[in-house]
């Protein structure tokens, strides 16, 4: 049995294992941002209907939470359950990583473009840095990362500033900040809790949880779903699934890897997320535009930088005397 973990956690260790899993998550959620928007089309739901907007986040979280229990169940061959002591990681995930951070994430990217959301996105990868080294020590905050994250910083404040839409709003671009500061705690709190819990059990039940106070809320606000057709229900089940697989790989690669390694790549976000917007929102301008382009590269040097700090050789502590 002990030889099975140790062989598990060798495997997802691998450097190549942990690039194409980390990668392949950021190409889901990379493509959440304009899928999401289409979704909104498609079921007819408009900018200020915060609570079919929440409602239809419920649905696409609940769906995505049975999902991943089914995924998860399939290798054991009996149902994923949670333990009595994974209640209370269930619950703080579930309001971090569904409730909180997609309340904000969804009402804000119905005040904002694809492109922009995709990039201030990416603060979640030097805020769960920040908060895994300074908060709960779980590993050595150097100046590797430090500058891995001002390259990424200088990424986020570049595309903010370039563009024909120079105006930003609390309601648009800040809910989406905050739903990142939500999303890097989730990612600390996951790599905490999946020491002693299956990480994919714990995605299914936190989303599962979380999707049903979100449809909860969205139906006691109003809300209802009215249009409802083929493409809208398959964009839907996209939307679900991509979760599904996402957050749960996402929680394996953490449970066995440092989070400066794993969440660095997210990162990689705007880029698909830019990629994707550009192709199926038509947010050409935005996307190609140099200062864009110049905010991509220097959030792909971040990756690089903070990256390069796991192979083992030397690198300075913060606070650590020279």
């Amino acid at each position: 049995m002990l030889n099975n973990v140790s062989k598990r956690e060798e495997w997802f260790q691998k450097t190549w294992i942990v690039w194409a899993g980390a990668l392949l998550c950021c190409a889901l959620w990379g493509s959440a941002f304009p899928c999401i928007k289409i979704g909104y089309k498609l079921f007819e739901i408009e900018a200020s209907d915060t609570a079919v907007q929440i409602l239809f986040a419920g649905c696409r979280f609940t769906l995505a939470g049975i999902f991943s229990v089914l995924l998860g169940s399939i290798p054991g061959k009996k149902l994923l359950r949670p333990t009595k002591t994974a209640i209370k990681p269930i619950c703080i995930l579930s309001m971090l990583q569904t409730v909180v951070q997609y309340l904000f994430f969804y009402i804000g990217l119905a005040h904002t473009s694809g492109v922009k959301a995709s990039i201030i996105e990416a603060v979640n990868v030097f805020v769960a840095i920040l908060v895994a080294s300074v908060l709960f020590r779980q590993e050595k905050l150097t100046v590797r990362k430090l500058a891995g994250c001002a390259a990424g910083f200088a990424g986020v404040i570049l595309i903010n500033l370039s563009g024909l839409n120079l105006q930003m709003s609390f309601r648009g671009e800040g809910f989406i900040l905050l739903s990142t500061v939500a999303y890097a705690f989730s990612s600390v709190f996951l790599k905490r809790f999946s020491a002693k819990h299956n990480p994919v059990m714990l995605s299914g039940y936190q989303f599962i949880l979380g999707g049903s106070i979100m449809i909860a809320t969205g139906l006691l606000s109003g809300g209802r779903i009215r249009t409802i057709s083929l493409p809208a229900a398959g964009m839907l089940v996209y939307l679900a699934m991509l979760s599904a697989v996402a957050y749960s790989l996402w929680g394996i690669l953490l449970k066995y890897n440092p989070v400066s390694k794993v969440t660095v790549f997210g990162f990689m976000n705007p880029v698909f997320g830019v990629i994707l917007s550009a192709l199926l929102l038509g947010e050409r301008d935005q996307a190609t535009g140099w200062m864009s382009v110049v905010s991509l590269v220097l959030v792909c040097v971040g990756i690089y930088v903070v990256n390069s700090g796991n192979r083992g050789g030397r690198d300075s502590e913060i606070g650590e005397k020279g």
